[in-house]
């Protein structure tokens, strides 16, 4: 049986329309699911930086690789080493806080894991959180007995550790 597991592959892509509708589209036609996708613009103007999370076996991996090389926008692929890494993921989680209790617990909850309150209403919370997924996962696991009213997730962004970088002129 072939092994699957998680790539993270770092590209830099034109930073125009049409782009991220391409790549997508190059997954879709190899049959594959992107767990998640972070785009923003790269350090140098004109170009963007794609984070993209995918499962698969090595071989095929290597393949959508390949075959994202060739797209007219993409300037750069690269396979990011996992243990070689630093991903980030943004959440937003918004959480019920009818009492006093509730909302001391809650608050108390998001110092421990460094999560900012960013919106107070009289029902509820909200905070922001940055970290692994793995964090943002154990954090939106506390609040579940709170009653999370709304999540929303960047997805996460990656870099290589150290001097090594993905960048177009590299």
């Amino acid at each position: 049986m072939v092994q699957q597991h998680t790539h993270i592959i770092s590209t830099i892509v034109e930073h125009k329309p049409g782009v991220l509708y391409n790549v997508a589209n190059l997954f879709r036609r190899r049959g594959f699911n992107i767990d998640n996708i972070s785009v923003g613009p790269a350090e140098e103007v004109g170009f963007a930086r794609m984070t993209i999370m995918v499962n698969g076996d090595d071989r095929t991996i290597e393949q959508v690789i390949k075959q994202l090389n060739k797209l007219v926008d993409v300037i750069k692929v690269t396979r990011l080493d996992p243990d070689h890494i630093v991903t980030r993921e943004l959440a937003l989680i918004k959480v019920n806080a009818l009492s006093t209790k509730t909302r001391s617990d809650v608050i108390n909850y998001a110092d421990i894991f460094r999560a900012r309150i960013v919106d107070v209403s009289s029902e509820s919370l909200m905070m922001e959180l940055t970290g692994t997924s793995d964090k943002i996962d154990a954090f939106i696991g506390l609040m579940k007995p709170f009653g999370v009213k709304e999540v929303a997730r960047t997805g996460i962004t990656a870099l290589s550790r150290g001097a090594k970088s993905v960048k177009v002129d590299e």
